[in-house]
């Protein structure tokens, strides 16, 4: 057997090479990729003329003599909708591509859970404005503004008027080109498919759900033979006055009553949209003082910087999980691999637009190999994602993103205390200021950064 990966980058690649090496394991172990990375030129110049049904197609003609049985993929952009949309044509176990459509469409996700769990949702409305249009009156701020198909969580902001959300909608002609080519793929099948949804060349307006009370979270579950169920759910540490983050703890401090509650809004939204088969997360935000959970989006797919946490804390291999599915088979039924760790985390190193008169000032450097050498000497089993950067690029992140991301750790611990440490001792190697809230001060920032988190920075280096 013979099992199809699309667009395998990133934590991906690492996690499918990894399982490729375990020879002792029940599948196929034979992978064949596909799909290009829309961050390396010039593999992204395939943005250019991408169409999904014409990918797919060619897929499917070069299934039989390729010997490819089955397909996954945890790509969010396209490599998610393109399996489920392979998987349905060849007949292959996969999660059908209405429901992929119907999470990845945030205004259509709206409106489905406004129905089926509106004590979960909060007021939207789609954007009447097309992309670069005047803003127009009589519209509530603040507002948190996104793309309705996320273009990899850019573009995302709290505005607080109509003069600062103006602003945030102009786009020159290259970042309007990239925005429509990044959604027209989606915005294709999703008009033949899900019509009902209306078109995702728009933005959604939201009433802000990140109160000074409210935690974000993440659920994390699979859906096979319809019965859906909890992995865990990871906790989201931000820097201190913004909505962006600066860790991923497992497992998570939230109290068990609130994680079922998570479990049975995620059950009733996945049955409602017909999610059947695959992995899934949802990310949430709680607020204590007044018992409300809201849903921010739901994701059809594993969250792939999770995956290394699950495997440390719980032995849970997620990227196996993956396999088992797109091969119609039971992923409970998995052995478990002994944890090596009771805490684990997944840090981010990031800088924010400051007053500073460069950027490059702000931004640490990227470390030799001699201090990675030592990294490796001192904590063997980490696994480090690195962003080197150009300054264009760089001050191009802030725009969009609202900081520059240049690096993600993964450490496990014994407690959290021990994990604390063990980060401290991390960055001092790296040379990067610890992802510890004590080090950063509220006053050090000076933008509103976007609320989720993105994948997409390029010129990336992993190394473990």
């Amino acid at each position: 057997m013979k099992t199809l990966l699309l667009f395998n980058y990133d934590w991906d690649a690492e996690g499918f090479e990894r399982l490729a090496a375990q020879k002792e394991l029940p599948w196929g172990r034979v992978f064949a990729s596909r799909g290009f990375d829309l961050f390396s030129f010039p593999s992204n110049a395939n943005l250019v003329f991408f169409d999904l049904d014409r990918f797919v197609n060619k897929l499917a003609n070069q299934a039989k003599r390729a010997g490819w049985t089955s397909v996954t993929s945890q790509h969010e952009q396209f490599g998610t909708l393109a399996a489920a949309m392979l998987a349905e044509k060849m007949g292959w176990p996969g999660t059908p591509p209405a429901a992929v459509v119907a999470c990845q469409h945030k205004l259509y996700a709206r409106q489905v859970l406004q129905q089926v769990c509106p004590e979960a949702t909060v007021h939207f409305q789609r954007m009447p404005a097309a992309y670069g249009e005047p803003v127009p009156e009589g519209l509530s701020y603040p507002t948190f503004v996104k793309p309705v198909k996320a273009a990899f969580s850019v573009l995302a902001k709290i505005v607080h008027s109509k003069d600062e959300l103006h602003q945030f909608t102009r786009f020159g002609a290259y970042e309007l080109w990239v925005i429509k080519r990044l959604v027209e793929p989606f915005e294709r099948i999703a008009k033949k498919i899900l019509p009902q949804a209306g078109t995702a060349h728009s933005m959604i307006l939201e009433t802000p759900a990140n109160s000074a009370n409210a935690q974000q979270y993440s659920l994390d579950g699979i859906a096979f033979n319809g019965n859906i169920k909890p992995l865990g759910v990871v906790d989201s540490v931000m820097y201190p006055g913004t909505q962006a983050f600066m860790r991923f703890d497992y497992p998570s401090k939230l109290p068990a009553d609130i994680q079922n509650r998570a479990l049975d809004v995620a059950s009733r939204f996945l049955t409602a949209i017909g999610y059947t088969h695959g992995l899934f997360n949802m990310e949430f935000f709680f607020d204590a003082v007044t018992d409300k959970l809201t849903v921010i989006e739901f994701n059809p797919r594993m969250a792939s910087q999770f995956a290394d946490l699950y495997l440390r804390v719980d032995g849970v291999d997620l990227y196996a999980m993956a396999l088992e599915l797109a091969n119609g088979r039971d992923p409970w039924l998995l052995p478990r691999a002994l944890p090596t760790a009771k805490v684990a985390t997944s840090a981010v190193y990031r800088v924010f637009d400051s007053a500073q008169p460069t950027l490059q000032q702000t931004i640490p450097p990227m470390p030799p190999d001699a201090q990675l050498h030592e990294l490796k000497q001192q904590f063997p089993d980490h696994l480090l994602l690195s962003f080197p950067k150009t300054g264009g690029s760089t001050a191009r992140d802030f725009k969009w993103l609202g900081s520059y991301r240049y690096g993600i750790l993964h450490l496990g611990g014994q407690s959290d205390v021990d994990l604390k440490s063990n980060l401290q001792k991390a960055s001092e190697l790296l040379g990067w200021p610890a992802p510890l809230a004590e080090t950063y001060p509220t006053a050090t920032f000076h933008v509103q950064p976007t609320q989720t988190d993105s994948t997409t920075l390029p010129n990336r280096r992993l190394t473990a």
